[in-house]
């Protein structure tokens, strides 16, 4: 992976699955993700967002530090809770970031319990994080990396409100939404939460504008 000053145990564990070079998103948004920047970036299906959003996470969180949740996912169900889950299980393989994926489906009491524990990386669905926050709460204000995967169709599904009241609870954070298309939704909520965010967006949902 010849990303610049990638984390030594990040590039082994993407090399001993098999990634060895970056695609175009992630050549294209590290640098910036890496500096802490607000940023919305679009690209289109298949095109390595969950991916890129994984090997930013390990490159800024490197290993297990403090009790409290440093990277908050919010991710659109179950499914793309545990895909999301299992591309840290892979990626991460030689760091020890401590991860748990939640859901409606899951156990809440489990996962409360898990993150009292102490935890690195939350990925979860917006309305079991925002009653995880509501009923017991956790720290918030410990979240460095606050990401927002898919966003245009949890903002097409009303999760906008959801999505910008958990924000508010984190006092000073990066904000990055990852969406297919910049919909008003998605612009207007990145201007409402974020300082000075950054647009990326592939040359083919341009030429469709």
């Amino acid at each position: 992976m010849e990303l610049k000053k990638i984390d030594a145990n990040l590039r082994k564990g993407l090399i001993e699955a098999g990634l060895t070079h970056a695609n175009e998103l992630q050549e294209q948004t590290f640098a910036t993700i890496k500096s802490g920047a607000d940023c919305v970036i679009a690209s289109g299906s298949g095109s390595g967002k969950s991916t890129t959003i994984v090997i930013n996470v390990i490159q800024k969180l490197a290993k297990a530090a403090g009790e409290s949740t440093r990277a908050l996912i919010l991710a659109e169900d179950k499914e793309k809770v545990v895909e999301m889950k299992g591309l840290f299980d892979l990626y991460g393989d030689f760091t020890d970031l401590r991860v748990l994926g939640v859901h409606e489906k899951g156990d809440i009491d489990f996962d409360k319990n898990v993150i009292s524990l102490g935890l690195d990386v939350l990925i979860g669905t917006p309305t079991r994080i925002n009653a995880m926050f509501a009923s017991a709460g956790f720290n918030m204000n410990t979240v460095k990396m606050f990401i927002v995967d898919d966003a245009d169709v949890l903002f097409r599904s009303r999760m906008d409100a959801v999505v910008q009241r958990l924000s508010n609870s984190v006092e000073k954070t990066q904000r990055i939404f990852f969406t297919t298309v910049i919909t008003e939704r998605v612009e207007a909520l990145a201007d409402r939460i974020m300082i000075e965010p950054i647009f990326f967006e592939d040359d083919d949902e341009e030429d469709k504008n």
